[in-house]
């Protein structure tokens, strides 16, 4: 049965690190996280220039993030049958198999535009596999009592890869070149598929004796889910406030980002720039170090979920309107260090009312809204901006966000 409140008796700092598997889980998890951001830099480099294509770089954004907005729910229903760690591993060799490929069209000169939306594809699956299970696994690893630490490390970790892969792509792009690089990217996968092999699975067994008799049943699946979730309110409420941070901003102002660079004082690619880049990642690493010291505002809870969200949205208007470099840098950190809490607090709530025989199809659900449909942020900050201009779309979109939050969520909140 699932506890009907997060507060512990007394907090620990770094608490889920005590578990033995746990260290391992998130050293692979950051190394996963690297090796799938070096792929992105090497990869969209190596196409970028010999393809001059902004067609390929916009099928790059939707293979990348449509998978999941498709086919998370079923990803989340087989975890509910088998083994997540074999599932995870699939997920890895996919991944392996696109670096590979990669690399021997960068080796034989080969590369075409049909093979390169090909292996785009497969990276876009490997996502989905990859990263619901780990969702799962993570349950299974830990359990309730130190749910809350794991997802916030976890989630930290996550940033912490996003942060040094772009760094580490370009290094290998100019040490080892862009086909030795891709290949020795390949990997970086090893130890996770090799760790998966006999890791220690915890919860799994309790969990599966619930959940194993029931069959994948595609768009049926994803109904029956939202019925689920409808009936646990705090449940519904958090997954719509991903799928809305997702839908209207998601990081699709990081794909803008040179046009910001430009209109800041014409900065180009160097430390000025890497700092515009990497300063959200900042914020949010240092958001996950502040929480899990103990240095918490709230407690964890939908309303203080809510807080955070509209304090990114906030900074990121106010981001989107600055014209002063060292403003855009700090409203950028404020933009990460909110993000990183709400959206820690967001899969705490969501892994902790989750009935455990559809703990899968939840997290899948959870996954869909938050990942997936970050697709349709780009029309949003992308096309209208075109029109409108970058800094008044992704200003007017993070105010609709704020105005969603403020009438529709916070209303309905559950303390």
């Amino acid at each position: 049965m699932n506890p009907t409140t997060l507060q512990s008796p007394k907090h620990k700092a770094f608490e889920a690190l005590s578990i033995p598997s746990f260290p391992l889980f998130v050293g692979t998890f950051v190394l996963t996280m690297m090796a799938d951001s070096v792929e992105h830099v090497i990869s969209y480099w190596v196409a970028f220039q010999k393809f001059q294509s902004p067609a390929l770089g916009g099928f790059a954004v939707i293979s990348h993030w449509l998978p999941y907005l498709l086919f998370s729910v079923g990803v989340g229903s087989l975890n509910d049958r088998f083994d997540s760690r074999r599932l995870i591993q699939i997920g890895a060799a996919l991944f392996m198999c696109a670096s590979l490929g990669w690399g021997y069209f960068f080796v034989t000169n080969s590369l075409t535009i049909p093979f390169a939306m090909f292996l785009l594809v497969i990276h876009g699956f490997a996502g989905v596999f990859w990263l619901v299970s780990s969702q799962v696994l993570l349950y299974d690893l830990v359990g309730v009592e130190k749910l809350s630490s794991a997802v916030r490390l976890n989630a930290t970790a996550r940033y912490f890869g996003v942060l040094v892969g772009p760094g580490v792509g370009s290094l290998m792009m100019s040490t080892l070149g862009p086909s030795r690089g891709i290949l020795f990217n390949a990997c970086l996968y090893l130890p996770l598929i090799l760790w998966l092999i006999g890791a220690p699975h915890g919860h799994r067994t309790k969990r599966l004796e619930q959940s194993s008799s029931k069959r994948v049943r595609g768009l049926s699946d994803i109904w029956e889910t939202i019925q689920a979730v409808k009936s646990i309110p705090s449940l519904g409420i958090m997954i719509v406030l991903s799928g809305a941070a997702s839908f209207f901003v998601g990081n699709s102002y990081q794909a803008q980002m040179p046009g910001f660079a430009n209109d800041l004082g014409n900065i180009e690619p160097g430390v000025a720039y890497s700092m515009l880049l990497a300063a959200d990642a900042a914020g949010a690493l240092v958001a996950g170090i502040t929480l899990e010291l103990g240095f918490r505002f709230t407690q964890i809870s939908p309303g203080a979920a809510m807080g955070f969200a509209l304090g990114w949205a906030a900074a990121l208007a106010s981001f989107a309107l600055t014209k002063t470099y060292a403003l855009a840098l700090g409203f950028l950190f404020a933009a990460g260090f909110c993000e990183l809490s709400f959206s820690s607090m967001n899969q705490t709530l969501v892994q902790m009312k989750a009935p455990d025989s559809i703990r899968g199809k939840v997290l899948g659900l959870f996954s869909m809204s938050s990942a997936g449909l970050r697709i349709f942020s780009g029309l949003f900050v992308g096309l209208i901006g075109s029109r409108i201009g970058i800094h008044f779309s992704l200003a007017g979109a993070a105010s609709v966000f704020i105005l969603v939050i403020v009438a529709v969520l916070y209303p309905r909140r559950q303390k």
